[in-house]
């Protein structure tokens, strides 16, 4: 494990500004919207986790590691660890926000966790943001971030059997240009997502990695659909790499009116990610 007093990063804390605007709005809705839509426009409601777009990092090019990432030891706290995966995380929506709002992020380092897995040394610093609109606090969410050594070759984690009946099942389409615009709509350099050579040789991926975010905001989006309006919990968990090349399906399964399990589905055989919404009666 990491010799340095990983403790004294806790509470550590930091204040971001941003916002969409409604040329912001106009990029992401190409990137994520439905055909035959519109963009959301000045002042109009922003989607649930369209906040993610709100705050891309600002770092330089000279602070950029190897895979992309800003580099550690500033914020966050310098570990040896070279594997970054956004992991999972949750969501409480308390107030609507809108395009062209000042936004307002805070950020803590509420915890920070070593073990040893099947897959060697394992850090997750857990972060707590508050999002701040002109009206006040709007979402509370909680995002895992997990650190580990590259390993030498691709070990596939234990495939999750996707559910065997489901009451919604939507395909989607994966592509690099997909990638590459989700990417950029995050200002997120990390090679995995758009570098074939990198993805392969440096950190043994057999293809391209579809971001954790994007299959999380894909089923946030079916789910506000297919419900009639968004979820005020919502939480997700990353079970599996899902590649480029992985034919995609989005599945919900109604536990009550109330209460969805959601997943996606990679060939129609196993889950990628699993994820939770929640609605208010």
């Amino acid at each position: 494990m990491d010799q340095i007093n990983l403790g004294a990063w806790i509470d550590r804390s930091d204040t971001t500004e941003g916002g969409i605007s409604a040329q912001q709005a106009a990029l992401v809705h190409a990137v994520l919207g439905r055909p035959g839509t519109r963009a959301p426009q000045e002042g109009d409601l922003l989607p649930h986790l369209w906040h993610w777009y709100a705050f891309p990092p600002t770092a330089g090019m000279d602070e950029l590691g190897p895979d992309g990432h800003p580099r550690l030891g500033d914020f966050m706290p310098p570990l040896r660890l070279n594997r970054r995966m956004w992991a999972g995380g949750s969501l409480e929506f308390r107030a609507p926000l809108h395009v062209g709002e000042a936004l307002k992020r805070r950020t803590r380092i509420a915890d920070i966790s070593e073990k040893i897995g099947a897959a060697g040394d394992i850090v997750v610093v857990s972060l707590d943001h508050e999002i701040h609109g002109e009206r006040g606090l709007a979402v509370l969410e909680r995002q895992n971030i997990v650190y580990l050594e590259i390993p030498d070759r691709y070990t596939a984690p234990k495939a999750i059997a996707a559910p065997e009946r489901a009451d919604i099942t939507e395909p989607r389409e994966i592509s690099t240009p997909l990638l590459f615009r989700y990417s950029a709509i995050t200002f997120n350099a990390h090679r995995i997502h758009y570098d074939l050579p990198y993805t392969r040789e440096v950190e043994h991926y057999p293809d391209l990695v579809v971001h954790g975010p994007l299959q999380a905001q894909m089923l946030m989006d079916m789910a506000s659909r297919q419900r009639g309006r968004a979820p005020s919990l919502f939480s997700y968990r990353g079970v599996h790499p899902l590649f480029a090349a992985d034919a995609l399906d989005l599945r919900a399964i109604k536990s009550s009116d109330s209460e969805w399990t959601l997943c996606t589905v990679a060939g129609g055989a196993h889950q990628t990610m699993q994820a939770s919404a929640m609605w208010e009666i």
